[in-house]
């Protein structure tokens, strides 16, 4: 118990026993009173005081209850704070997690656009081996065309085209081939004929 509660304990006692009387007091009166004072202080009077000192503190104790611990408001607005700064660490953490996430696939996109770019740029091997053949045929045929017309090498044009025939039998250029052979057997044909025609005649007469 502390002085001060001491201290007001004792002004209510005073203030519970009224103003002082004084009136005629004779000597025979203040002797007896000194001898109650001493039997009052002195072992079962001093051990009666004591106990309603004690029931005097228990009682102001009970008055006062269980005191609350008050908060201080600057206490209570720095706990609001850290509440606010963690619950925006966690709104923070979860939006770099979005935008990592959109990178990621940002990535993945541009990975794949990319790829889908560098095979559209090679060849397709079919179309390829067809521009191939066209042009191997061609220059075989302009070959054979150079010994027919220019060269007067007509047995070896002709190889040419029936070889270009043989390797090529479904290109155009083959075709082409084709008509050349016609266009050089065709004289070779009508000989034949004329000369069977002569011969047959000659027979007749």
């Amino acid at each position: 118990m502390t002085e001060k509660q001491i201290t007001e304990l004792l002004q209510s006692a005073d203030r519970a026993a009224g103003p002082p009387s004084f009136g005629r007091i004779s000597a025979h009166q203040i002797r007896r009173r000194l001898r109650r004072r001493r039997l009052l202080w002195g072992g079962p009077g001093l051990a009666a005081a004591a106990a309603l000192i004690v029931l005097g503190l228990t009682l102001w104790n009970r008055d006062l209850g269980p005191q609350e611990v008050v908060v201080p408001p600057e206490q209570e607005k720095i706990a609001s704070l850290e509440t606010q700064v963690k619950q925006l660490q966690a709104q923070t953490q979860a939006t770099l997690e979005l935008v990592n996430d959109v990178l990621a696939r940002e990535r993945q996109t541009q990975q794949l656009d990319a790829l889908e770019a560098e095979l559209a740029s090679i060849p397709d091997p079919v179309e390829e081996l067809r521009k191939q053949t066209d042009k191997t045929a061609f220059t075989l045929l302009y070959r054979a065309d150079r010994l027919y017309r220019e060269l007067n090498e007509t047995e070896s044009a002709v190889e040419a085209y029936e070889q270009i025939i043989q390797l090529f039998p479904r290109n155009r250029w083959a075709d082409v081939a084709r008509a050349r052979l016609l266009e050089i057997r065709k004289p070779l044909i009508n000989d034949s004929k004329t000369e069977g025609d002569s011969k047959c005649k000659s027979r007749s007469v």
